[in-house]
């Protein structure tokens, strides 16, 4: 259940490109790991739901997690 704060809504959970980055190397999800260009190609693309704020880049959760979840799913379909 999502907190809903002050405001009247419950925000969306955003990582910064470096976490981003960090997780993908970390759980070795593509191993070598795409290059930050590579990512803010991807956000500008809408391969991945983000958008440059004065923090920098960031990605909103929740598509990152569908976007890891795609490449399992790809990679299940090329073994059958």
């Amino acid at each position: 259940m999502a907190i809903q704060i002050a405001f009247g809504f419950a925000p969306r959970p955003k990582l910064r490109l470096a976490k981003v980055e960090e997780l993908i190397a970390q759980h070795r999800i593509v191993d070598p790991p795409p290059s930050r260009q590579t990512l803010i190609n991807w956000i500008e693309e809408g391969i991945l739901d983000g958008r440059l704020t004065q923090l920098g880049w960031i990605v909103y959760e929740d598509s990152f997690i569908a976007w890891a979840k795609s490449l399992e799913g790809e990679e299940l379909m090329e073994v059958a």
